[in-house]
């Protein structure tokens, strides 16, 4: 079981320690301007037709290229396109519903509400395709990797925001554009990750003295990928302590998608992974995978979590939520985006209150490219998998700071929380 526990912590590793207040914010930028190119943006929101409910990681990608992002959790997006794709379509689809195609110029520069109708199957149409055993198709999954994916060395260009909470207020916020080599899904070989440009900020009144950070950085979400690490969450010898039953199927991009749902043993006390699965019918590959950890024990769980913490206070996880997605493309597979959902409960001797944090790190491929020429990355370039990426940052900047590339548009909460530390940053710099 040693492979799982580190793996956990390779995933989610989670810092807690004292910090010193020093009472003002830094104002400094970090990396460079981008260069200089020419775009178009557009802004709206993807809903469910019927109800009216925002479509929280529905996929927006530009027909014949790479260029894709991802809705926030209101439903919101934002999409750069370069004024060369102009005459292109737009695909919008969401597991569940009927993808659509509507062309790039029927698009307004803001305030576009696309709906999504739910994709309908007839039960005789599940029942005649559906696999007689589920985790007998699992293994065939995992085990089909090289096949179902891209079989090359790729550089994607992927956007990164991690956010710490107290309770429902906006404690901090860091973001980054981020340069992924991404090994082939068969090769042993771990991806690699560079930094281009980054910005945080604290609100550290909120923290209440006690600096929560995530160490990993970007590495959190792709280790999500569970088709590039399955020994993190199915290693080969831990699969039989899991049981697999299928749930009724649905559609993405017009194809059938089976749905298993997995769980570990009653038999097994040791914290492991319960959620869904959905597996393209045609192909036998992974489109998306929704899970959380087992944090019933706390103790077992605070242990995979925390690595460093004061001695007068108790920290342990209430829960623990990942989701990876993949994209298509010429009939291969590859990792699109991914999301780590963390809650933590800190306890202080001696106190009656408690507090309550919690935690995303999530990361949308934005564009990529096959790696024909071999390039890589020296060791000075690559982020360390125990990097704490809101170290690595400092300062926001105007709302054009990432120039050209796509980013998951901010919630309003996340938008309040940065425009009243902008306002602070400006208050000190007129005192200076």
């Amino acid at each position: 079981m040693k492979t799982r526990h580190t793996a956990v912590n390779h995933i989610s590793t989670f810092v807690v320690s004292l910090l010193f207040l020093l009472g003002f914010f830094s104002s400094e930028i970090f990396a460079q301007t981008p260069e200089n190119e020419s775009y178009k943006q557009y802004g709206g929101k993807v809903i469910d037709s019927k109800t009216k409910e925002p479509l929280i990681f529905a996929t927006l990608l530009i027909e014949g290229t790479n260029v894709s992002t991802i809705t926030n959790t209101d439903g919101e997006f934002l999409l750069k396109v370069p004024t060369s794709l102009q005459d292109s379509k737009v695909s919008i689809s969401f597991i569940g519903y009927q993808p659509i195609n509507i062309p790039l110029a029927q698009f307004k520069e803001e305030k576009n509400e696309i709906e999504l109708v739910v994709s309908v199957l007839q039960l005789s149409e599940i029942n005649v395709k559906l696999p007689k055993d589920a985790k007998s198709l699992v293994r065939t999954v995992l085990k089909k990797k090289g096949e179902t994916g891209l079989n090359s060395d790729i550089v994607m260009t992927a956007f990164y925001r991690e956010t710490i909470k107290k309770r429902k207020k906006n404690a901090s916020l860091a973001e980054a554009i981020v340069t992924v080599y991404k090994e082939p899904n068969f090769s042993s070989k771990k991806d690699a990750i560079s930094l281009y440009k980054a910005r945080k900020s604290t609100d550290y009144s909120r923290l209440d003295t006690i600096a929560l950070k995530l160490q990993g950085g970007p590495y959190n979400p792709l280790y999500a990928d569970m088709i590039k690490y399955p020994e993190y969450i199915f290693a080969d010898d831990e699969v039989d302590q899991y049981t697999f039953n299928f749930l009724p199927s649905t559609t993405v991009d017009d194809r059938l998608v089976y749905v298993v749902n997995f769980k570990q043993l009653p038999s097994i006390s040791e914290p492991l992974y319960y959620g869904k699965l959905y597996i393209d019918a045609e192909s036998l590959a992974l489109t998306s995978a929704i899970y959380n950890l087992n944090v019933e024990d706390k103790n077992l769980a605070s242990n995979l979590f925390v690595k460093k913490k004061p001695s007068n206070i108790s920290v342990y996880p209430t829960n623990a939520a990942y989701r990876v997605d993949y994209r298509q493309k010429d009939g291969k597979w590859y990792y699109g985006y991914s999301n780590v959902q963390l809650a933590f409960k800190i306890v202080r001797k001696g106190k009656w209150f408690n507090s309550v944090y919690s935690l995303s790190s999530e990361m949308a491929v934005t564009d990529w490219k096959v790696n024909a020429s071999g390039e890589t990355l020296k060791n000075r370039e690559k982020l360390r998998p125990s990097i704490i990426i809101s170290d690595e940052a400092s300062g926001f900047s105007d709302p054009d700071f990432w120039g050209a590339y796509n980013v998951i548009e901010p919630e309003k909460s996340i938008e309040a929380a940065i425009n009243k530390i902008r306002r602070q940053l400006k208050r000190v710099d007129s005192e200076l």
